[in-house]
C-alpha cells in the first residue's frame, strides 16, 4: 500500500505540474496575443492619423503656371488668374501686411515676385473666417512675407497665392493653407529670393485710397529693390 500510495501521489504531482505549465503556457500566450493586438491597434492608429495628416495637407490640388519675372510696367495689367499669380506687374510692389480693403493686383504680383504668399478672400466671408485667416497670416515666422486682403468674385471663399501658384478653399481653417505657405512662401519658384516684402518703396495704400503711380518724368526714380536684412542685422 505504501507503494501504491507513493505512486499515486507522483502522479498526482506530475498532474499538478503539468497543469501548472498548461497555465502558464496559456498565460504566456494571453500575454503575448494581447501584447500583439495592442501593437497591431497603435500601429493601425498612427497609420489612420499619419494619412489622415497627409490627406488634410496634401497640396494635390494647388494649380501651377508659369510666367517670366521682371515684367515691370505701369499700366494697368489684366490677368488670367483671378486673383492673378504672376505676369506684369506694378514697378511698386505692395508692403507685406494686413488690409482689409482690396489692394491694386499689379502691386501685389510684385510682391509675390519677391516671395510673399497672398491669402485673398471674399469680402462678404464672415468676420469669424476673416480674424482665423489673420491669425494664420500673423503667426510667427510667417508675416514679413504675407499679404492677405479682400478680393471681388473671388472663384471660392478663399484662394491662397504665390508665385506661379494657387489654391482654392472653402474653409478659412483648412490645413491646407498652412501646408502651402510653408511649401511655397519664397519657395523654390520665387523669382527674386531675398528681396524685400517692404522699405520706403512699397505701397501700403489700398486700391481706394490711392490709383496706380504713373510713370515718373524728369528726374524722378523708380523704386529700388533691396534685399531684405538679414535677423542680425534687423536687431542691430
Amino acid at each position: 500500500m505504501t507503494k501504491e500510495k507513493a505512486q499515486a501521489r507522483r502522479e498526482h504531482l506530475e498532474k499538478m505540474r503539468a497543469e501548472q505549465k498548461r497555465k502558464q503556457r496559456r498565460a504566456a500566450l494571453l500575454m503575448w496575443g494581447t501584447g500583439g493586438l495592442i501593437i497591431v491597434v497603435l500601429v493601425g492608429v498612427v497609420g489612420f492619423y499619419l494619412v489622415k495628416q497627409a490627406r488634410e495637407t496634401s497640396l494635390d490640388a494647388v494649380t501651377s503656371v508659369k510666367y517670366d519675372a521682371g515684367q515691370h510696367v505701369w499700366k494697368a495689367v489684366t490677368y488670367k488668374e483671378t486673383p492673378p499669380v504672376g505676369g506684369e506687374h506694378n514697378n511698386y510692389w505692395q508692403q507685406c501686411a494686413i488690409y482689409d480693403k482690396p489692394i491694386h493686383s499689379e502691386h501685389a504680383v510684385h510682391s509675390l515676385e519677391h516671395g510673399a504668399v497672398w491669402i485673398t478672400y471674399r469680402p462678404d466671408l464672415p468676420k469669424a473666417q476673416i480674424d482665423a485667416l489673420k491669425a494664420v497670416a500673423t503667426s510667427t515666422g510667417q508675416q514679413d512675407y504675407m499679404l492677405m486682403s479682400p478680393f471681388p468674385n473671388l472663384p471660392a471663399p478663399v484662394v491662397v497665392s504665390s508665385w506661379g501658384h494657387q489654391l482654392k478653399l472653402d474653409n478659412p481653417q483648412d490645413p491646407k493653407l498652412g501646408a502651402f505657405i510653408k511649401r511655397y512662401q519664397n519657395g523654390a519658384d520665387t523669382p527674386e529670393p531675398g528681396a524685400t516684402c517692404g522699405g520706403e518703396d512699397a505701397i501700403t495704400t489700398t486700391a481706394d485710397q490711392a490709383p496706380l503711380p504713373p510713370e515718373p518724368t524728369g528726374n524722378q526714380q523708380t523704386p529700388m529693390e533691396t534685399l531684405a536684412p538679414s535677423p542680425s542685422q534687423s536687431q542691430q
